[in-house]
């Protein structure tokens, strides 16, 4: 699949200026294998003194073949993977896993249509978000997402989520502090094929 190199590497040199881990898969398989040795990695809940929790991860929005393929791996992992019912894991899902539809290479941005609630769930209420990106899918800027987006608006009920980097804030007394309003990490993985293709 062809796409322009730079556009590769400004969006990761930028994505990485903001804290994202951004890391090369050949397919969906690879992205699976990571995702599920970075939640072994963390260990259960991802922190301290947790180690009597489940792992969970959340992957809406995979079609049934990938669906099943990461199910095995998670299973002989001993991680839950979970499709829907993120309203009944409020704060208990280690990592999200998405499917990006475009990457922003100006400021390392990935784009996901979230008009599906359980998409918007896994990428806030995770402690980690793990987003699949086409390299054909990056664009120079948000203006070369212009007639995508002005196609999306039509339809009613939209929500497409641009997000750039770790949730982060300095609200409270201006010290900046990392997870307050969605995942302490993001991690990109850039993928060389066409997410949907087996």
């Amino acid at each position: 699949m062809d796409f322009p190199e730079d556009l590769v590497k400004t969006f990761t040199d930028k994505a990485r200026e903001v804290s994202a881990v951004v890391s090369g898969i050949r397919n969906m398989q690879e992205a699976f294998g990571y995702a599920v040795e970075l939640c072994t990695r963390r260990g259960p809940g991802g922190r301290e003194g947790a180690a009597a929790c489940q792992r969970i991860i959340a992957a809406p929005g995979l079609e049934k073949a990938h669906l099943r393929q990461f199910g095995e791996l998670c299973h002989s992992a001993g991680i839950t993977l979970i499709a829907s019912g993120m309203r009944d894991h409020p704060d208990g899902v280690e990592l999200g896993f998405t499917v990006a539809d475009y990457g922003i290479a100006e400021t390392g941005t990935v784009v996901l249509d979230s008009a599906g609630e359980e998409l918007r769930l896994a990428t806030m209420l995770s402690e980690v978000h793990v987003a699949v990106l086409a390299k054909a899918a990056i664009r120079p800027d948000s203006f070369g997402l212009e007639s995508e987006l002005e196609r999306r608006m039509q339809s009613s009920g939209d929500y497409t989520a641009f997000i750039t980097g770790a949730s982060r804030t300095a609200d409270i007394e201006r010290v900046l502090a990392l997870g307050v309003h969605g995942p302490l990490e993001l991690h990109i993985l850039l993928l060389e094929e066409d997410p949907c293709s087996k």
